[in-house]
């Protein structure tokens, strides 16, 4: 057995060392199976995979974890009747907007979207306004954000500023009271105009409450809540800005059937057709009448020792009036007679609900 601790030759260090390095070579030629990996991502690789991708940014559908994050949010029904809605809103600002400024206005939607409310709170771009009002027949809340050009926009129209000049922004200082008012005149009109919109599918007062500049004393649900979001452009030649209206899903609770119908006037589970042509069938159906004479008390006893020959007298005269029952429940009254040698009776009145035989 050789000593280990005996000297290698020098050329046999440089030997083995040749050995050593080859076999190192032919370990990297093979394909690696195992988990290990030194690899490092470079920073637009992070970014794709966290969903932050500029060159991705313009598209709504959000990629890695993002995309992951996004899915927990609930797919919320759509509202057809809702669409309609907001339609006649924006005719109706359109005219009464134009009235209220006395300029041209043209009002757009935008688009109407579901969101978290506390989402929307975190988006909301200040400076800004916040109007809450109240649905009173519903009995919960609503929002509505004027963002910082309409609102200098407004007060600029309505103060006599001349037409072709954009209007000027004061930017780092607290609203006025006299934009507050402007503003708060604006939500007015709006409000009126969107009670107005809802009329036809069913009557509700939306009334101001109050108007917040900073977005946590306008909290009127639960971040996590689920509302509406409407969002309108209204243009006054070179000046306008966006007005946007939050509306909460428990506030719209009330009448989420109706506006789940896709045209007004639908009836859920009734088929008028099949109505009328059950009630045209009804007028041919054949029931039975039964002539009751009089009605008297009789013991048991007298019952059971009734036998063949035994009379029953009533209480009635050959010229009185019979009851026609219809089962269990009295329809009319009449006289007996005959007709073509046949039992008849002829209808003298209709027997009143009151007069009906109790069951």
């Amino acid at each position: 057995m050789a000593d280990p601790t005996a000297e290698i030759p020098e050329e046999d260090e440089d030997a083995l060392a040749a050995e050593w390095a080859a076999m190192m070579d032919d370990d990297a030629s093979i394909p690696s199976t195992g988990p290990v990996s030194n690899r490092v991502l470079n920073q637009d690789e992070i970014d794709s995979l966290l969903g932050f991708d500029d060159d991705a940014a313009g598209n709504r559908d959000n990629s890695g974890v993002m995309a992951l994050i996004n899915s927990a949010m609930v797919n919320y029904e759509r509202l057809p009747m809702l669409e309609v809605v907001f339609d006649r809103l924006v005719r109706m600002m359109s005219t009464s907007l134009r009235n209220f400024t006395s300029d041209n206005v043209e009002v757009s939607l935008d688009q109407i979207t579901s969101i978290r409310f506390g989402d929307y709170l975190n988006s909301i771009p200040l400076p800004a306004m916040l109007s809450v009002f109240k649905a009173e027949e519903w009995d919960n809340y609503g929002l509505m954000v004027v963002d910082s050009a309409m609102i200098y926009s407004i007060v600029d129209v309505l103060l006599g500023g001349r037409r072709g000049t954009a209007a000027m922004r004061i930017e780092g200082r607290p609203y006025t009271t006299i934009e507050r008012n402007l503003v708060e005149r604006l939500v007015h009109v709006v409000l009126s105009d969107l009670s107005a919109a809802f009329d036809p599918l069913s009557p509700v007062t939306f009334r101001f409450d109050r108007l917040e500049t900073n977005p946590r004393f306008a909290t009127i649900v639960r971040p996590g809540n689920a509302a509406m979001l409407a969002k309108l452009r209204i243009d006054m030649e070179d000046r306008g800005g966006r007005l946007e209206l939050l509306i909460p899903y428990a506030t719209l609770e009330p009448v989420r059937e109706l506006l789940l119908q896709m045209f007004m006037g639908e009836k859920f589970g009734r088929d008028s057709i099949w109505e009328n042509h059950l009630a045209s069938e009804l007028w041919l159906t054949e029931v039975q009448l039964g002539a009751v004479l009089d009605e008297v008390t009789v013991s048991l006893r007298d019952v059971l020792n009734w036998k063949v020959g035994s009379r029953l007298m009533l209480n009635t005269q050959p010229d009185g009036l019979v009851e026609l029952r219809c089962g269990e429940v009295a329809m009319f009254k009449g006289r007996m007679g005959r007709r073509k040698g046949k039992i008849a009776v002829r209808v003298e009145r209709e027997v009143p609900k009151q007069e009906e035989l109790p069951r």
